[in-house]
Parts: C-alpha cells; structure tokens; sequence
C-alpha cells in the first residue's frame, strides 16, 4: 500500500492541542529547540500562502483565522491568506494547479476530482465525521428513511448526494423511485420550512439546522452515516501533488500552525468567533456560535489527533463510491491523502 507521508515532529495529542492553546497566550516566549525560555523567536522570511475556502468564513475555519490573528502562521514563516474564491467549486481546480497554495474542500470531491487527474491530495482532516443529513421539521413524524416513502425532497442537485440518498433509503429496503427529488438549489431551509420539500437533502447540522430552529421551526436530521453511508471526513485541507512531493516543510509548519489555532478556538470559542467576526463583518454570530459547539468535538472525534487520517477510512469510502458509480473501482485512495 503506498501512502504519501510528510515530517511533523510528532503526532499531536487533544491534551496537547489544548495546552498549545493556553501557551499561546504569550507565543514569543515558547521555549523551543536550542533556545531558553524567555527567548523572543526570531524573525523569519515570510512566505506568501493563499488558502481558498470552501464558503464563506464559518465555524468551520474558525481555527484558521484565530491561529492568523494570533500570528501563528507568521512564526512559521507564513504570510497567510485566507478567503472565499468568486466560485468556491473552482477550490480543487486552483489548487491542483498551484494557483492557490491550499484549499478547504470535502472527502468526496477530493476523490472525485483525482478520478478526472486533478493532482491534488487531502493533507489534514478538520472534520472526523460527516456533517451531512436529510433535515426534515420534526412535525412530520420523519425518523428515519423508511418514512420518506412518498415524499419529496429538495436537494442541490449534487450527484453524490444522490448516492447518499439511494443508501439511506437502501438501508430501509426503498429504492429512489419511493420518493420525489426535487433540485432546490441551496435554499434547503427555505425548502423545508414553506413546505415545498418534505425534506432536504445535503443539509448541515452544523449549520441548516440551526437556521431552522432559530427562525422557529423545530427539526430533525436523518445522519448520512446513521443509515448505511460509511464515514468520511467531511472537510479537509487540500494542496497539490506537487507541494506535498516538493515542500513537506511548508505543509508540516502549516499545519503546526492550524492546530495551535484549532486547539485555541476549542478553548477559547469566543475569541475564534471574534477572529472570525474581523474577517467577516456580516457574519451571523449567534449561528455561528451554535454552529461551534457543535463542530469542536468533530475535529478530535474519537480522541484523534487534529488532521488524523487513515487509509482504511479513505479506502471504505472510496469503495462505497466507486459502488455508487461516483470513481473508478481501480482508483487508489490511499494517493488521495498525506499520512503522518
């Protein structure tokens, strides 16, 4: 089995990302290798990153942008920058041709995107598990996919959510043809709550959910993973073949930095949002702030280190995939990722 490796000092533990997160209170004065404690870090040459997002800044990126406010990137020698491209599909593409330095992307475009030699592979997991669903108002008596038989559901018109579909209603002995699927774009929310989808397909419970209840509609969400789809990581961080071939370093010191950030914000939730807050003024802070203390725990699910990946993961899920018709059969997902 080949699986590309690149050299962090050491795996990082929760406790230790935690305590990352206190210490870095006071960054300048971190002891390190050859230096006293007490000793200021010394200046290094800058290297400018871009990092394309996958949406607008969210919980999700909190610990990006926490770990930029605090200068955790420029002491890794990082002029970073953060921000949502025009067309946000476009991540994989940019990346693979080194117009951008990283990307946030998803498990499954990831693979999806290698099937049609996109040269670009997954080097850290932020999310452990997935944060997809079929959010249906939880007056509808909906509890699982046996229940959907007859109903309508909106989703974006993703082909791979259609897969996950076909599964969950698998799962209950349902084929696509018990159910109406309707593209709704990605107004999922509004497709549920006026009544236009019994549910919708592809939501967040992260985030769609939150929306809905807070406009005064109580929901429930049918978990992609709870009903026969295997896990996956939902988003990841993503460069291109060629940094991970020719510069480790610089996505080792990356990532360095991203976990101080991430420990940070699960310490400080607050101040990720304040960070969060700076780079998008229009940013919803009371859905965001729910949307963190649900995702935090997704970042060290099953007491991982931040980042972890695992060939068996990529490889039950590619398997699924190429299932589905989604990739080849004869496509490695174990060249899909960076291992530590």
């Amino acid at each position: 089995m080949s699986v590309r490796h690149f050299p962090v000092a050491a795996p990082i533990s929760r406790r230790a990302l935690i305590a990352a997160g206190i210490a870095a209170a006071a960054p300048a004065l971190l002891p390190g290798p050859g230096r006293a404690e007490g000793t200021p870090i010394p200046a290094r040459e800058q290297v400018k990153v871009a990092v394309a997002l996958d949406w607008y800044p969210n919980a999700n990126h909190a610990g990006l942008f926490l770990a930029k406010e605090r200068g955790w990137f420029t002491e890794e020698g990082i002029d970073l920058d953060l921000y949502t491209p025009a067309d946000p599909t476009t991540v994989l593409q940019t990346v693979g041709a080194g117009k951008d330095t990283f990307g946030i992307s998803y498990q499954t475009d990831v693979l999806l995107a290698r099937a049609q030699a996109i040269p670009v592979v997954s080097v850290a997991a932020i999310s452990q598990v997935p944060l997809q669903g079929i959010m249906v108002l939880e007056s509808s008596g909906i509890s699982r996919p046996a229940d959907l038989k007859g109903k309508t559901i909106g989703y974006p018109g993703i082909p791979s959510q259609e897969a996950f579909l076909a599964t969950m209603l698998a799962n209950d002995n349902l084929t696509m043809s018990d159910v109406d699927l309707v593209n709704v774009g990605f107004d999922l929310t509004p497709a549920v709550v006026s009544g236009k989808a019994d549910g919708a397909l592809g939501a967040f419970w992260t985030h769609e959910t939150i929306v809905a209840e807070r406009a005064g509609y109580p929901v429930t969400m049918l978990r992609v993973e709870e009903f026969g789809v295997p896990s996956y990581y939902e988003l990841v961080l993503v460069a291109s073949e060629k940094t991970a071939d020719d510069d480790p370093d610089l996505i080792a010191r990356f990532l360095r930095a991203a976990a101080r950030g991430y420990a940070a914000a699960a310490e400080d939730p607050a101040a990720a949002l304040d960070a969060l807050a700076k780079a998008s003024p229009d940013l919803d802070r009371d859905v965001e702030t729910a949307g963190l203390e649900l995702v935090i725990p997704t970042w060290t699910d099953g007491g991982v280190p931040f980042g972890t990946q695992t060939a068996e993961r990529w490889t039950a899920y590619a398997e699924w995939m190429a299932e589905q018709g989604l990739i080849p059969a004869d496509l490695d997902a174990t060249m899909a990722f960076v291992a530590d």
